[in-house]
């Protein structure tokens, strides 16, 4: 649902509370994002996330040493002790009114590791909202009873909304909590993208077990036809994207936070049809940017005169997201062989030996854009990469508290040796 800019006279006119509610906002919400993140910052550090513009490379970083120690941490019972002491006098109401299965327990698990106690609404037919409660009294009251609000909704822009609304609380001198934007709308997902780079940080550390002074893989990896030039970080990368880039919130958020990256250099592979290319403001960001990105459709296109699938270094899948479509894409994707746009373990063959595979997921059976025989190939990274949304969101939650310090500290102290 996007924000209705239409006047109370005019036939498009919001017609509920939430979306003349959300006209509330609306100068705010019209600002480039550089304006906005200032407002969303306490102290030097994130009070609420709600784009991925919110973070830069160096927090990135700081987020992924913090999710690794957290990571470590939870393997040993004392480690286990000291982070289920650090929030446990925290409450979080995990608002999650449009379907989800992987963000959902990844935030509660997230929680769980530092000792939130966890409540939720998941469908809207069990709360107020039937009563005619509209969302924003909903999300003022969880402020009153919780001290985080992690949020997933239908609705384009209303966790920047309740954002706002926090800030203007506090500024009245009424309880504000901080709001986590785990999904709005086709806008933006920032907590999938911040999964998503920590697992490319960790692909592209190029670090084994077997490693050792003697040889490493990325010494090994280095001497691969084709694979000279390789360097360890998220720099100097080619990304690739394919399937639905139009409406993928995932897409959008992960490829504006790549954009940050030196020599970095973006594919965007879709169907020839309106609703699956990108959208036009995405490349006016990407653009605004200074990015190098290309739009293909298909992976036997060439870059550097190579097919893009032989080119690329790292590749995100995504599923054609069917529960978007209007009767007009239903009838136009009859023209379209959306076989191309699936993978095929003849096409991951063709990948450079270390590229990962990465997925937002659900993955579609109906539609197979990731066929389950690719599943043990190593460079499939989408289970990992869904257990890192674990970590990842407990290093941000412990950010948001500002309890990453201690995190780092205690395991400096008492577990580096």
């Amino acid at each position: 649902m996007s924000v209705v800019m239409s006047s109370p006279a005019s036939d498009s006119a919001p017609k509920t509370q939430d979306e003349r509610d959300l006209l509330l906002y609306e100068g705010r919400l019209q600002r480039p994002q550089m304006a906005k993140t200032p407002e969303l910052a306490r102290n030097g550090r994130l009070r609420h996330v709600i784009f991925s513009g919110q973070f830069n490379p160096a927090l990135l970083d700081e987020l992924a040493g913090v999710a690794d120690v957290i990571r470590q941490l939870s393997k040993h019972r004392a480690g286990q002790d000291f982070l289920i002491s650090l929030l446990h006098h925290k409450r979080a109401m995990l608002y999650f009114t449009q379907p989800s299965t992987r963000t959902f327990l990844s935030f509660m698990a997230a929680c769980q590791i530092l000792g939130i106690t966890c409540n939720e609404v998941r469908d809207p037919q069990t709360s107020s909202e039937t009563k005619g409660e509209t969302r924003f009294d909903s999300l003022r009251m969880f402020s009153s009873y919780f001290d985080l609000i992690v949020m997933r909704s239908p609705m384009a822009r209303l966790a920047e909304s309740c954002a706002y609304l926090m800030n203007d609380l506090e500024r009245s001198g009424n309880r504000s909590v901080p709001i986590v934007n785990a999904g709005s709308g086709a806008d933006e997902h920032p907590t999938q993208a911040l999964l998503d780079i920590y697992t490319l940080q960790r692909t592209f550390n190029f670090t084994s077990p077997n490693d050792s002074s003697y040889s490493s893989r990325f010494e090994t990896l280095r001497t691969t036809p084709g694979c000279e030039n390789l360097t360890k970080g998220l720099s100097n990368k080619t990304y690739a994207f394919c399937g639905d880039i139009g409406r993928g919130r995932t897409v959008r958020s992960l490829a504006m936070l790549l954009a940050n990256y030196e020599n970095v250099r973006l594919a965007f592979i879709s169907p020839n049809h309106q609703s699956l290319q990108m959208r036009e403001d995405l490349r006016e960001r990407l653009t605004a940017r200074g990015a190098q990105f290309y739009e293909f459709d298909s992976f036997e296109q060439t870059l550097d005169g190579k097919p893009i699938i032989e080119t690329l270094d790292a590749l995100y899948m995504t599923r054609v997201q069917r529960e978007h479509d209007t009767s007009d894409d239903a009838a136009g994707y009859a023209a379209l062989d959306l076989t191309q746009y699936c993978l095929t373990p003849q096409l991951v063959s063709r990948m450079k030996p270390y590229a990962p595979i990465l997925h937002p997921f659900p993955r579609d059976q109906h539609f197979g854009e990731i066929p389950t025989e690719i599943d043990n190939d190593p460079r499939a990274m989408y289970f990992r990469q869904a257990r890192n949304g674990m970590w990842a969101r407990a290093a941000l939650l412990a950010h948001v508290f500002d309890v990453d310090g201690h995190i780092m500290r205690f395991f400096h102290n008492d577990f580096s040796v």
